[in-house]
């Protein structure tokens, strides 16, 4: 495959670009050679001296001298993809994101980054040839949702200009929707070529055939799961107590002029806001909870709601800010306590209806339908489905710690110990679980019968992957492409197939 891809590769129509050099403190630009250069001469370009670009991945940085009368290298173009043009400060932009991400970028090169953005670049290149349509609209949504997360990890949008060094709101978002929107088309094109395509059972049949008996992959231990949950009931008098809490705040906030931010440092539970005193910036495309938007948009600049609820909780919203439909707003979270009682009396509750599991008074199936308290899997027997692929298999390495650690010495048809659970997404929820191991599959050599959905995948996969290969050597030919003369011995065969 990789000697397939390196013939690609090395097919491109690669230009060199002499690098952009100025005089420090002039607009003095050097001398260019080449015709390839000339075309791209009139291109507007940001004319940021690159080490001040960002100090995320310093050791990638090319060079650059800032002494007095020698010259400069500047934001410069890197390589040209069609109608599309990337620069030095794009690629430092991608350690920054990958940074965020929490991503380590020790080991990740400067080529291994251009040629992803050079990939990037030629799919949507080639989505706009094809007249691929794109929402503008989904496109700004998903740009105002990624704008809001960012200014929840640094607490203002002040502080997220500051950090981007970027001058006003509105340029830095229009910066990230022609981001959101490339990769957009580039996924769009990608799914053009791919999508349609489809594999009969013969073709799969004759890919494992041709497959090596000793070279046959291995496939992991996995596991089809069931499991009935309880939730303790709250009582009454425990909620009241958070509402009149809530109350006092609000009154103590009012009246005597006690710090909203304050309070929600010292007292909210909401693990996503507490340490930025309750702050959020949201948009009409925010998704948070139904009940917590419809509070906040009838709120005006200020006020502080009354308390209501959520399936997180009992919440009060302060709106500090106003921008036409985007909100800055601060909330306190508080959930009821619940008390022992309660507990013991839903996990005893449990461990009887478990009891009749074992003593075959009740199959598992039919008590889940019964007794569990959770919808998404009540109504299958408490059957679990793997997000990934709604599959009812689950491979054993890949599970949830927690889920993991009460299944991975149960055998089939075993059923667990009912065990108590704190949801990491909702603070302060308690659940009660049993579970059961439907089904085991423990490790072994794929089997054409057994695992024929797995070998089918496998097989449309390699044959999507040949279909890219194909669909990137001709638009490759088609496309004007140029590369910088500074990363002329990067080595992009593994940047020009996505795995």
């Amino acid at each position: 495959m990789m000697n397939r891809i390196s013939k690609i590769v090395a097919g491109i129509a690669v230009c060199m670009l002499q690098p952009v050099l100025a005089q420090e403190n002039t607009g003095e630009v050097a001398e260019s050679t080449g015709t390839p250069v000339e075309r791209i001469t009139e291109i507007p370009q940001d004319t940021t001296v690159v080490n001040q670009v960002s100090e995320a991945a310093p050791q990638a940085l090319p060079a650059a001298t800032e002494s007095k009368g020698e010259k400069v290298k500047v934001d410069g173009v890197v390589s040209v993809i069609g109608d599309y043009i990337i620069l030095e400060s794009d690629i430092d932009k991608s350690y920054i994101d990958l940074q965020n991400q929490g991503v380590s970028i020790k080991d990740i090169s400067r080529c291994q980054l251009l040629g992803k953005l050079m990939e990037d670049k030629l799919y949507a290149h080639q989505a706009v040839q094809d007249s691929l349509e794109v929402s503008d609209k989904q496109i700004m949504a998903q740009t105002e949702q990624q704008l809001n997360y960012l200014v929840s990890q640094v607490g203002t949008m002040e502080n997220l200009l500051a950090y981007y060094k970027k001058s006003d709101e509105e340029s830095f978002k229009e910066e990230l929707f022609q981001i959101n929107k490339i990769r957009v088309l580039a996924e769009n094109m990608q799914s053009k070529v791919v999508d349609e395509i489809e594999i009969t059972p013969e073709e799969v049949r004759q890919w494992y055939n041709n497959i090596p008996e000793d070279e046959r992959p291995v496939f992991g231990a996995e596991l089809e799961i069931a499991q009935i949950v309880k939730e303790p009931e709250v009582p009454e008098e425990e909620k009241q107590k958070v509402v009149n809490r809530l109350r006092e705040m609000k009154r103590d906030i009012e009246e005597n002029g006690a710090s909203f931010a304050t309070k929600a440092i010292l007292y909210s539970k909401d693990p996503g806001s507490s340490t930025k005193g309750g702050f959020y910036h949201v948009t009409k495309h925010t998704g948070f909870a139904k009940e917590f938007m419809d509070v906040a948009y009838t709120l005006r600049e200020g006020e502080i709601s009354d308390p209501f609820e959520t399936d997180f909780g009992w919440h009060i919203i302060k709106i500090d800010k106003i921008r036409g439909q985007e909100l800055d707003l601060r909330h306190i979270l508080l959930m009821p306590e619940i008390p022992q009682d309660a507990l013991d009396k839903t996990q005893k509750e449990l461990e009887e209806v478990r009891e009749k599991i074992i003593n075959e008074e009740v199959s598992f199936a039919d008590a889940a339908r019964e007794f569990s308290d959770e919808k998404e899997t009540k109504f299958e027997g408490g059957q679990l489905r793997n997000p990934s692929n709604m599959d009812t298999r689950f491979e054993l390495t890949k599970l949830d710690p927690t889920l993991y650690n009460q299944v991975r010495n149960l055998k089939t048809g075993e059923v667990s110990q009912v065990y108590k659970e704190e949801d990491q997404k909702k603070p302060g929820r308690i659940t009660f679980k049993i579970l059961k191991v439907t089904n085991k599959y423990e490790d072994h050599k794929a089997d054409y019968v057994k695992d024929y959905m797995k070998i089918k995948e496998l097989a449309l996969k390699e044959k999507q992957i040949k279909a890219i290969r194909e669909w990137m050597e001709k638009t490759i030919e088609d496309t004007y492409i140029m590369v910088n003369s500074d990363y002329k011995d990067c080595d992009f065969s593994n940047n020009w197939l996505k795995k």
